[in-house]
């Protein structure tokens, strides 16, 4: 066995070890345990010594013949790394593919928002309904429509039937169209909710009432005056005690005053003779009916007057009028047009074409059944 330390590449040809020589030793000893050759660093066929014969690890150690587990040794799992080309395999089974997963639930549709106009610098372009109309051209006025004109024929037909009756059973619709008169109103000028205007004002109809039934029809003209005098003058009061700027205390006295006096002037139906009620508040009925009817505007008025006119002719005739009728009746009419007229302001909302819609038009035609049923005689 020779002395000499192995010199590169040349195959060591000598007998079993025979003793340690520390001299004889170039690269300190590694620690050997079964699966630490897994440890080592990728497999290089040039650099590799080729040994023939036997160690001393064929002496005292059998030879591994498989990989102990990692989770057996003392030492974490080895690293995972691409392995070479000829020698090892990769000892780990590549991990399974994901398994397809069921399609998902179908989801609600969400409704879509509702779509407003582009973002402009001068501010929100929301605008409503009337404004759009006049930038386009078009009228801003919605009309009441079928349903308030029938409930405004239904009022009417109830004070012309209850009129020859007796003045209280007539007391019963005339409330109703007070009320409905002056919170209509109200709702009209956009002033919501106002309740003292709102009782203010039918109490003024109220008190109006209550004097025409006390004094009676005669001194009618001095009943209904009389509370329509100091009802002006409460709401006066109410709106010097309102802590609301100058502009909005004029706008409020304005929208009271006004609701008050209509609620008052409907008493007239309450001091004019019971023909004259009959025949102008069946005169309403028609007229609001048949401008409600699907006709152009032009022909939808001149239809209203005409039918207005024959109602009352044909009311005239059963309560003695006569043909003094067809003028009682028209002249309501026009009452009743404007009132519905008034009530289609302004892309009016629904509250307001059931309450202003329906009551405006005999509210406005009161005084003038009072005056010509009084002239008429």
């Amino acid at each position: 066995m020779s002395d000499q330390p192995y010199q590169g590449g040349q195959p060591y040809q000598g007998g079993p070890y025979e003793g340690y020589d520390p001299h004889r030793q170039q690269y300190p000893q590694q620690p050997q345990w079964p699966g630490y050759e897994h440890q080592q660093q990728p497999y290089d066929p040039q650099l590799t010594q080729q040994w023939q014969g036997q160690t001393w690890e064929t002496q005292t150690h059998a030879p591994v013949q498989t990989p102990v587990p990692a989770g057996e040794t003392a030492y974490p799992p080895p690293v995972q790394q691409q392995p070479y080309e000829g020698q090892y395999q990769q000892q780990y089974a590549a991990p399974a593919a994901p398994e397809p997963q069921p399609a998902p639930a179908p989801q609600a549709v969400a409704e879509p928002e509702p779509a407003y106009g582009p973002a402009t610098l001068a501010g929100n372009s929301r605008i409503t309904d009337a404004q759009r109309a006049r930038l386009e051209g078009r009228s801003p006025i919605i009309e009441p429509g079928m349903q308030p004109a029938v409930l405004t024929a239904a009022l009417g037909v109830l004070l012309a039937v209850t009129a020859p009756v007796a003045s209280y059973a007539l007391l019963v619709p005339l409330v109703v169209l007070q009320g409905v008169t002056a919170a209509g109103w109200f709702r009209l000028n956009g002033m919501w909710p106002a309740r003292q205007g709102i009782a203010l004002a039918f109490l003024g109809g109220l008190a109006a009432d209550a004097a025409v039934l006390a004094a009676g029809r005669d001194h009618a003209p001095a009943a209904i005056l009389g509370p329509l005098g100091i009802w002006v003058l409460l709401s006066l009061v109410l709106q010097l005690r309102s802590h609301a700027s100058p502009d909005e205390r004029m706008y409020g006295l304005m929208a009271t005053v006004v609701s008050a006096a209509l609620s008052v002037l409907a008493t007239g139906y309450l001091g004019a003779g019971a023909h004259a009620v009959s025949v102008g508040a069946a005169a309403v009925a028609v007229a609001v009916l048949a401008r409600a009817l699907p006709l152009p505007t032009p022909a939808s008025v001149a239809v209203s007057l005409l039918a207005a006119a024959g109602a009352g002719i044909a009311v005239g005739g059963m309560t003695g009028l006569g043909a003094k009728g067809a003028l009682l009746g028209a002249a309501a009419g026009v009452c009743a047009l404007v009132g519905h007229r008034v009530a289609s302001y302004d892309y009016p909302s629904r509250f307001v074409h059931f309450t202003a819609g329906v009551a405006l038009p005999l509210s406005a035609a009161a005084p003038v059944v009072w005056v010509l049923g009084r002239a008429l005689g």
